[in-house]
């Protein structure tokens, strides 16, 4: 893959934070075409002290990066569940590998679970299968490819949301509607 990295316009790494399996994804652009780089997942199942969990966290990250040289991050937002302390560990996790990415400089967009899927499979309610599915057509994934954690998957689809999102052309300021446009512009519309 290190032709792929070199040959990319733009890197952009997804992070799908977890304590006991973390997703990744590379996504390298050229001449705005989105591709896969890299994917996998960062097995956290036998550290059993959750600081060690979160110190291994930072090093992997830190070490995608390091490899990657990516341009921006791509995050998932944690979602708001009924459990406290799984939300605070989930939080940690996420804040640690934002860390990793930050100590080298790299910016991080956070993105809400639903708008991910919203912009991969056009339904913000969709499955993890479905995600996973989208993407292995969009860029092309061959099924050997594809992991059987669909963590990975996750966080591709995080950087495939951002590259999407920061891909939108920007729309001119002080417009919010076609009537507000038509009234600042009278001189660009015939009646």
């Amino acid at each position: 893959m290190e032709t792929a990295v070199k040959e990319s316009d733009r890197i952009i790494i997804g992070i799908d934070p977890g304590t006991n399996l973390m997703g990744y994804g590379i996504l390298g652009i050229k001449s705005r075409k989105p591709f896969l780089i890299a994917m996998g997942v960062i097995d956290l199942h036998r550290l059993g002290d959750h600081y060690t969990r979160l110190g291994r966290i930072y090093e992997r990250v830190s070490m995608l990066v390091e490899q990657y040289c990516p341009d921006e991050m791509a995050i998932e937002a944690p979602f708001f569940g009924k459990n406290v302390q799984s939300m605070l560990k989930l939080g940690r996790a996420q804040g640690v590998a934002m860390a990793a990415a930050l100590s080298k400089q790299v910016p991080i967009t956070e993105y809400e679970p639903r708008k991910i899927k919203q912009a991969i499979t056009g339904n913000g309610a969709a499955s993890k299968e479905q995600v996973k599915e989208m993407l292995r057509r969009i860029l092309s994934i061959s099924d050997a490819a594809l992991l059987p954690q669909l963590d990975a998957t996750d966080a591709l689809g995080a950087a495939l949301c951002h590259f999407y999102e920061s891909s939108k052309p920007l729309a001119p300021k002080g417009a919010s509607s076609w009537k507000d446009f038509i009234a600042r512009n009278p001189n660009r519309v015939k009646t």
